[in-house]
């Protein structure tokens, strides 16, 4: 009996943590999306909106996001471009997360009286000092 619960643990093991899934962004095992995932502790409020979503940064480095009827466009940086994202999202908290890696990618509170919500750093050159 011991035997067969440690080729069943060992079968766990892999399925989760190792084994690809064609299912998942990057073929990324089941527990690194279920690590990503922020997790309901006990006596926690659960009336909140709630959701999680799976999208790719655009070339331009930004995402969009529909809260409350209305677009906002989240700006990741063109580092980014291209790359498949979790958005977890949590009334206005939104964690952007790197589907592959599980990485924190960019962690924001929608300013719902902006449509552009921007990442806080200056853009464009430096100017020059006279």
């Amino acid at each position: 009996m011991t035997e067969l619960q440690t080729q069943l643990d060992a079968f766990v093991d892999e399925y989760n943590h190792r084994r690809p899934h064609c299912s998942l962004p990057h073929k990324a095992p089941p527990a690194t999306a279920y690590t990503a995932r922020p997790k309901l502790a006990p006596g926690e409020r659960t009336d909140s909106h709630q959701r999680v979503r799976t999208d790719r940064v655009d070339t331009y480095g930004t995402l969009t996001l529909r809260v409350n009827g209305k677009l906002h466009h989240i700006s990741i940086g063109r580092a980014h471009a291209r790359t498949r994202v979790l958005m977890l999202i949590h009334d206005l908290d939104v964690r952007i997360i790197d589907a592959s890696t599980g990485e924190l990618i960019r962690h924001l509170t929608i300013d719902p009286t902006r449509d552009y919500q921007p990442r806080g750093v200056p853009c464009g050159r430096p100017r020059k000092k006279p």
